[in-house]
């Protein structure tokens, strides 16, 4: 299954993990960057606990095995 993600709405889209580590389960998006064709060339998931950034891919966001869509 997989969630219905667009670029254009990942900024300050809110996730939760399926399997959390770290006491990091839930997580916002607080930064996309566009090439010129309006491509995501990188996002920034940041752990709402723990305040730690890593760069995603952000289609994998669209993974439901993975991420689920706001905060449960």
């Amino acid at each position: 299954m997989q969630h219905a993600v667009t670029p254009k709405k990942l900024l300050n889209s809110k996730w939760t993990s399926v399997t959390p580590a770290h006491k990091e389960k839930h997580f916002i998006v607080t930064s996309v960057d566009f090439d010129e064709e309006g491509h995501v060339i990188e996002c920034i998931i940041e752990a709402v606990m723990t305040h730690r950034e890593q760069d995603i891919n952000w289609r994998d966001l669209k993974d439901a095995k993975v991420w689920k869509m706001g905060w449960k």
